[in-house]
């Protein structure tokens, strides 16, 4: 039985860091801040929450397990939160995105308050 928790480990620690090398190329690729940053929010989102698994099947049912999975809960806050503040500073800095046009229903112009 410990060779399948040690063989689901390693499927979760390599899949994670196979995300972070996809958001790197993300990071790298894509034209703006504002698309890089979704790139590097969602694949690192999900790059540490499958690395953190990985790390809870090798610890077991310990005192490490409720530490990762309070690592967890404070990054499905702290990460969504960083990534939105830093977008919206940018648009309030005067950063337009690269978008060939506005689809939005309404008037305001980007990054403008209401």
């Amino acid at each position: 039985m410990s060779m399948v928790w040690d063989i689901l480990s390693w499927i979760a620690i390599i899949s994670g860091c196979v995300f972070l090398l996809i958001g790197s190329v993300g990071l790298i690729r894509l034209p703006d801040m504002f698309t890089r940053s979704h790139a590097a929010g969602v694949t690192e989102t999900l790059a540490t929450y499958l690395i953190l698994l990985g790390m809870a099947f090798q610890a077991g049912l310990s005192l490490v397990t409720l530490k990762l999975f309070i690592i967890a809960l404070f990054m499905f806050f702290a990460s969504p939160t960083s990534t939105h503040a830093l977008a919206k500073a940018a648009l309030d800095g005067g950063m337009k995105p690269e978008v060939d046009e506005d689809r939005r229903p309404d008037d305001r112009k980007l990054g403008e308050k209401k």
